[in-house]
């Protein structure tokens, strides 16, 4: 497959073990970030990667131009795309951290545009080399669970259920032309984008009490497998979906004895 996957931020990040996995399965793969210092930084950590990747590109997901050139970027390299990763996820600090009431339109606009919009700029933008998969292509984007409300999580929670519900009505206007649109909901990983939310460790912490499965806050390649499976052809028949790839503990109503 010729992947597009966005917003590896450290080598513990889960954008990064899909980039890992992917190449390990012999995937192309081009990874962007946006310009600047986060560049820079993905330009270091991809030098870490079992391959080489095709291209790293600079995109800023909040500029329509930037996105264009992408696009143009990458169909430069290939005819078509068969994936495309959107990890991509950010909340100014105001509006993090128990400040849901006293966040500005403005902090809570800039986490939606930049977490929750962007998939739909994203699918948008890349929608004719999507389209040219000749297997049909998946976009999958990484979400934390918006069904409910969470300590701290605050804007970025509302974001995340803006993403998880842009997915469903990009599946329904992309199916026709064979782009499915999915989203895995995985667990809290100790990452830097956890690490940002203050009081995040919390939540991270009591997870594994209430997973059957058990939860490792430390263990991203747990995610690389089913979004790669939701980029893949096998998953031809799946779209509009929320994947929960979480330990089990999204289906459970209390923590589970011996956990």
């Amino acid at each position: 497959m010729k992947l597009l996957i966005t917003g590896i931020t450290t080598q513990s990040s889960m954008a990064y073990a899909v980039a890992e996995e992917a190449m390990k399965q012999g995937h192309e793969v081009i990874l962007s970030n946006p310009p600047g210092r986060q560049l820079s930084i993905l330009r270091r950590i991809a030098r870490r990667l079992p391959a080489e990747p095709v291209d790293v590109l600079g995109l800023d997901v909040t500029d329509p131009g930037q996105i264009t050139a992408a696009a143009e970027a990458v169909a430069g390299h290939w005819d078509h795309v068969d994936g495309l990763l959107h990890s991509i996820a950010y909340a100014p600090q105001e509006a993090l951290g128990g400040n849901f009431l006293d966040t500005s339109w403005e902090d809570a606009a800039t986490a939606i545009h930049v977490s929750g919009y962007s998939l739909k700029a994203l699918a948008a933008g890349f929608r004719d080399l999507l389209a040219a998969a000749p297997d049909g292509a998946g976009v999958v984007s990484l979400t934390f669970d918006a069904s409910r409300a969470w300590p701290v999580y605050d804007w970025m929670g509302s974001a995340k259920a803006v993403l998880e519900n842009s997915a469903k009505y990009l599946a329904r206007d992309l199916g026709p032309q064979n782009i499915r649109v999915n989203a895995v909901s995985a667990g809290p990983i100790k990452s830097l984008a956890g690490g940002s939310i203050p009081g995040f460790d919390a939540i991270a912490d009591g997870w594994a009490g209430s997973a059957p499965l058990g939860w490792d806050t430390g263990d991203a390649t747990v995610v690389a497998g089913p979004a790669l499976f939701l980029m893949s052809p096998a998953a031809r028949a799946i779209t509009g979906t929320t994947l929960h790839v979480d330990g089990g503990y999204h289906a459970m109503g209390a923590p589970v004895s011996g956990a």
